[in-house]
């Protein structure tokens, strides 16, 4: 299925699909549950346009490489360029729309990969890998500070954040990023996962949210 951004009202973005920016251990206590440093500076990764998807309808789970773990994620989509050193006012301004996505994890084969100190692309990269809700506009989110994130599985609350808990706040990370490569308009960065991550199942039901803001009710594929 091809991807296109959206609102939430069903409305198209017009902007391409570009690349997503990931932020690794964002949340302490995420990077404490998988045995990992907190680290000191953003550790940041990206995932092909190829491993989008809608987040509804049905996820389907890739086969035969293992179990895959969910990470939920706030999601910033870009719209305006930002490089090299920005303000912060330019920073914010460049974000167009505020959605979530779900960071799907090959736990196992990540682990595999880290021991060998490889790159983590066959675990994090693989098509459908990164599942996108529809977008509120920026000028209907709020606060960025103080935006939260939640997902319950089976009606069962698994995670729940804060930006307010990231080591990195939103705007800091867009500015910390543009200093290391462009963001170009239809880029969407994913700011990471707070605790709770675990393994995903055939029909699992999904409910996400940024509460106030967005609701997202999918499942996985049986």
């Amino acid at each position: 299925m091809t991807y296109q951004h959206q609102y939430v009202d069903g409305s198209v973005i017009d902007l391409p699909m570009g690349k997503v920016v990931c932020v690794g251990r964002n949340y302490a206590e995420h990077a404490r549950e998988l045995n990992n440093p907190v680290p000191t500076e953003p550790l940041l990764f990206i995932k092909p346009a190829t491993s989008v998807v809608p987040m509804t309808p049905p996820i389907e789970l890739v086969q035969g490489r293992g179990p895959v773990h969910y990470e939920t994620e706030i999601a910033l989509l870009i719209g305006a360029p930002l490089s090299g050193m920005v303000s912060e006012e330019e920073a914010e301004a460049a974000i167009v729309g505020v959605g979530l996505a779900l960071d799907l994890t090959l736990r196992e084969l990540q682990d595999q990969l880290k021991g060998k100190s490889h790159p983590w692309e066959r675990a994090k990269c693989f098509d459908g890998a990164c599942p996108l809700s529809p977008f509120v506009p920026k000028a209907e989110a709020g606060d960025l500070h103080a935006l939260a994130l939640q997902l319950d599985i089976n009606g069962e609350r698994r995670q729940y954040g804060t930006a307010a808990e990231m080591i990195t706040p939103i705007v800091a990370l867009l500015r910390h990023i543009a200093t290391q490569f462009t963001l170009l308009p239809g880029d969407v960065v994913i700011t990471g996962t707070p605790a709770g991550v675990g393994v995903l199942k055939p029909n699992d039901a999904l409910s996400l949210a940024i509460p106030g803001r967005l609701q997202i009710d999918t499942r996985i594929a049986g």
